[in-house]
């Protein structure tokens, strides 16, 4: 936890066609489409039926020099065999203790068997038996959860199941609010004089250093229960309000907002967040029905500020790694007065507290 890290995005090539099948005299319902005389069985012309791969093969020697395209099946073929052995790893390391099972007789190989991970998982042993082979075959959200709690496999293992069996992993928002170490806190520290903050998805405060507690903190948010941007920017007077153009960037911060909502749709914590927060702001209440959604990025703001009048920052966020749903935004100086500003806020502080 606490290195920060950026994912790279990868395309995959899905022009090359699956194979159909090899011999239509097979299929119920088609007539008249046997083979030629002489023509080898399984094939309707007598040569090897015509694979995704080796379309792409011969794509690729029709192209000199060119790389062969990434097929949906090429990239099966690789995913497989890791899935095979990636499950035979996990369930070697889980013994009958573990799950409250009898030893039973000698057993050759450590770790349950396949037909106990299929008995606790709820599902087929013979199923178990070919997905552990990395035969192709489906697998649901619902069943691979069943496998994984089995195999007792944690998050970053779970994911990795859920990738090599090319299922869509949906992160679980259980608990928006989590708590940050010292490790977090100790990075956002070492920040100030610039200001930083970890936010979750919710815009809910989880950490601040000095510096942000200078810039934007103010007595309102101490009724709040867990300090909220949101909360702050909408309830509190707009005489109060640190932003200087508050009506340009709030509508920026919901769409954001919006664009996490829909993770976690239908949970009770955020019903009750966006309700809560549409009574008690029309004017929140008017942005989020406009259904507009924006991802997190750098945004350049400008504060004010009582001491030392209007401070130009540029905000970046940077995500954490083990803490999916929280980001650490630090944000930094645009110009040489707001670089003086924050060296000035600094000061005051310590003067007045000593640290």
């Amino acid at each position: 936890m606490g290195d920060v890290t950026m994912g790279d995005v990868t395309t995959m090539d899905t022009t090359s066609r699956a194979p159909g099948p090899s011999n239509p005299q097979a299929l119920p319902g088609v007539h008249g489409a046997g083979r030629p005389t002489g023509a080898a069985r399984g094939s309707a012309t007598g040569r090897a039926p015509r694979t995704a791969d080796a379309g792409a093969a011969s794509a690729a020697a029709r192209t000199p020099g060119s790389a062969p395209a990434r097929t949906p099946a090429a990239s099966a073929t690789r995913r497989r065999p890791e899935l095979a052995a990636f499950l035979r790893s996990r369930r070697a390391r889980v013994t009958p203790a573990d799950v409250g099972m009898p030893p039973g007789p000698r057993r050759r190989t450590p770790g349950l068997r396949r037909e106990e991970v299929a008995q606790l998982s709820g599902v087929g042993v013979t199923w178990y038996t070919w997905l552990e082979q990395g035969r192709p075959i489906n697998a649901s959200a619902q069943v691979l959860d069943a496998v994984a709690r089995t195999l007792r496999l944690d998050r970053a293992e779970r994911e990795h199941l859920y990738h090599l069996a090319e299922v869509p992993y949906a992160v679980r928002h259980e608990a928006v609010a989590e708590t940050v170490g010292p490790e977090i806190q100790g990075i956002i520290d070492a920040l100030d004089p610039h200001p930083a903050v970890v936010y979750n998805t919710r815009y809910d405060i989880l950490a601040t250093n000095p510096a942000y507690r200078d810039l934007f903190m103010v007595p309102e948010m101490e009724t709040i229960g867990v300090p909220n941007v949101l909360w702050t920017l909408f309830v509190v007077p707009r005489c109060d309000c640190p932003l200087v153009f508050r009506d340009a960037e709030l509508p920026v911060m919901v769409a954001t907002l919006r664009g996490a909502y829909g993770r976690h749709v239908g949970e009770p914590a955020w019903e009750e967040f966006v309700r809560g927060l549409s009574l008690a702001s029309p004017e929140f209440a008017e942005l989020w029905a406009s259904g507009n959604v924006i991802p997190p990025g750098p945004r350049v703001k400008t504060f004010r500020h009582a001491a030392v009048g209007e401070l130009r920052m540029t905000s970046v966020s940077l995500s954490i790694n083990g803490m999916p749903e929280c980001r650490i935004v630090a944000y930094t100086p645009d110009d040489e007065e707001t670089r003086r500003g924050t060296a000035r806020l600094r000061e005051l502080r310590h003067a007045e507290t000593g640290r």
